[in-house]
């Protein structure tokens, strides 16, 4: 969104919008069923899940932290506890935490998959994280500035070849 994907403002509150779409739509995969399935399919009647298992995939949490930060809107801290929420109840075990088979079943033994992915810690939780540890202030929002950093594939801050100032 900050780093040059365009210097044209209305290209970019279109780019932003399309964002806030998108994540809309990541959000409802976690509220319209148990949690959010690997891929859903749309049809005049509405969403349906195409393949209902859950990896623990981080990029639904990647995207309400980034749109929290660019636009300030509290509706994408109170989506990412939701988020939060939905894997504390279904995919935490004894030890960690699990995948699942079928979202739209109970998280029962026999439908779990018996791996932890690294992504759920190293970047959904590390987001999370990121997304409570202040309190929106200015300054706490500086900590990691948008416009001087950018965060690779494991949610690290990197500062890019230019700033964009």
């Amino acid at each position: 969104y900050y780093h040059n994907v365009s210097s044209n403002a209305t290209e970019m509150a279109e780019h932003l919008s399309v964002a806030k779409q998108l994540a809309d739509t990541c959000l409802l995969m976690y509220t319209k069923f148990n949690i959010a399935p690997e891929s859903v399919s749309f049809s005049p009647s509405g969403m349906d899940i195409a393949n209902g298992n859950n990896f623990q995939r981080p990029e639904t949490a990647e995207s309400l932290y980034l749109l929290w930060r660019v636009t300030g809107e509290r509706r994408y801290r109170e989506a990412g506890w939701t988020v939060f929420r939905k894997i504390e109840q279904f995919l935490k075990v004894d030890g960690g935490y699990t995948s699942l088979l079928n979202v739209s079943s109970d998280p029962s033994p026999s439908n779990r998959i018996d791996k932890m992915e690294s992504f759920l810690l190293a970047e959904a939780f590390k987001y999370l994280y990121l997304m409570f540890v202040d309190d929106n202030s200015a300054a706490d929002r500086d900590k990691i500035n948008l416009r001087r950093y950018v965060f690779n594939t494991e949610a690290h801050p990197l500062p890019p070849s230019t700033s964009v100032e």
